[in-house]
């Protein structure tokens, strides 16, 4: 089982929309069969083996084994992920979205560094609450305004030139890695 899971989907997307089917992907953490989960969750064992056949369906749980129980073989399933993180570009399927993702490539990314860092957000999460650890995190978010594009420039020359000291002073090869993110990007219009 993968730790974090992409979904790209659509199908996907809208299995995961059943709220049991959340549900059963929860306690298919662990493999398990459609009958035990049902029992967990106090639901019918034909409703629940149902939703399982549809997460395998879209990929989202597998067949993993088969176990005995009497004179019966269960088959075991379990999520494909311990999380799942739905793909903000899924809905981005316009050719005027597409088109300035492929001209403008810092735009670019600053998407696909809010994806990492959606992916990140979800791991350590899942650290804390199933772990128990106590995650060291930190975030910084501010605004700042410019009165025209040559004071912006010059911000962002400054900027990088104060970053890169401070993350060489502090980056010592032996001790634990930390991502830092900064990003510089205009603010929403109201």
């Amino acid at each position: 089982m993968e730790s974090i899971a992409e979904v790209t989907d659509t199908g996907a997307v809208q299995a995961m929309a059943h709220p049991m089917r959340l549900r059963i992907l929860a306690a298919l953490r662990e493999p398990s069969s459609a009958a035990a989960v049902a029992r967990d969750l106090g639901e019918a064992r034909q409703k629940v083996n149902y939703h399982v056949k549809e997460l395998e369906r879209v990929g989202l749980a597998q067949r993993v084994g088969e176990r005995r129980a009497g004179n019966l073989v269960e088959s075991l399933y379990q999520a494909t992920a311990a999380t799942y993180v739905i793909s903000p570009r899924l809905a981005w399927v316009d050719r005027p979205r597409i088109e300035a993702l492929a001209e403008q490539v810092a735009l670019e990314n600053l998407v696909a560094v809010g994806e990492r860092l959606q992916q990140a957000a979800a791991l350590l999460l899942d650290r804390a609450a199933f772990d128990g650890e106590k995650i060291a995190s930190a975030a910084v978010e501010a605004e700042v305004r410019f009165a025209d594009a040559a004071q912006r420039a010059e911000f962002l020359k400054e900027y990088m030139a104060a970053v890169g000291p401070l993350l060489k002073k502090y980056g010592d090869p032996q001790g634990d890695a930390y991502r830092v993110v900064l990003a510089v990007h205009p603010e929403e219009k109201s």
